[in-house]
């Protein structure tokens, strides 16, 4: 499969030097086993590929957002399809104190929080095909707020684990009624509504998108909330404690 051919079409977005580049790139992370680093990609990519290369190409200011749909409009799109968007985080452990964005970061292959970066991507689900096409990556990096809110937490977890105090049954004394429609977004959830608020904007013209595929951690009011704000509506795992009602239909 020749990859120039389909990286021809993005010629509007890309210069004919980082085509080139690209498909370097490109051909050396399809072909190469283990970790993909930059030296990794320089032995894998032959003639043209050289360490060197491969440093300006990452240095390069490159659209991707814009890229990724050129590419899905060019090439995976069909109008007769029905599509969706999926939201997902991916973990990789690293090792060492500079890279930046690292933190301490739930992995859900090994069940535990490891020190590593996440990546948060969305993708555009074509539902008659049941593939998964990536739109929008970004690195997730911890506000001083937000790390400061995760000690804290733990902290209370620690504390709470210490005095095992039996939970009294009913509703805390004094607690009000509130309205479930007035939330407050942490940062994460700013951060990915941000992010699908600018997707829609770009699929627009091309595509409708009515619902976005969220995991489990997504599975609450904030994040119902959050995606309402969207316009669009939420297909998640709700947490193995939540109280499920039907909605009543007799007479």
């Amino acid at each position: 499969m020749n990859i120039l051919t389909f990286l021809e079409t993005l010629s509007p977005l890309l210069s004919k030097t980082d085509i080139r580049r690209m498909r370097h790139v490109a051909q050396a992370m399809l072909s190469m086993t283990g970790r993909v680093t930059m030296l990794g990609i320089s032995r894998w990519a032959g003639k043209g590929g050289s360490y060197r290369t491969i440093q300006r190409f990452f240095n390069t200011k490159i659209q991707w957002v814009k890229i990724f749909f050129l590419f899905f409009k060019q090439h995976l799109f069909n109008a007769k399809f029905e599509y969706l968007l999926a939201g997902d985080e991916s973990v990789v452990t690293k090792s060492g104190k500079t890279t930046y964005g690292l933190n301490r970061f739930y992995a859900c292959l090994l069940q535990k929080v490891v020190k590593s970066i996440a990546i948060f991507t969305l993708s555009i689900i074509s539902v008659e095909e049941r593939r998964s096409y990536p739109l929008q990556v970004m690195q997730v990096v911890r506000t001083a707020e937000e790390k400061a809110k995760a000690k804290k937490k733990k902290a209370k977890k620690d504390k709470k684990k210490g005095k095992a105090k039996k939970k009294t049954l009913g509703r805390p004394k004094g607690s009000k009624n509130r309205d479930k429609k007035q939330v407050k977004l942490t940062a994460e959830l700013l951060r990915i509504q941000n992010m699908i608020k600018k997707q829609l904007r770009i699929l627009q013209p091309l595509v409708q998108i009515r619902h976005i595929a969220l995991d489990g951690h997504f599975g609450n009011n904030n994040a119902l909330q959050m995606v309402l704000q969207c316009g669009l509506d939420i297909v998640s795992k709700l947490r193995s404690d939540s109280a499920l009602y039907f909605l009543y239909d007799g007479p």
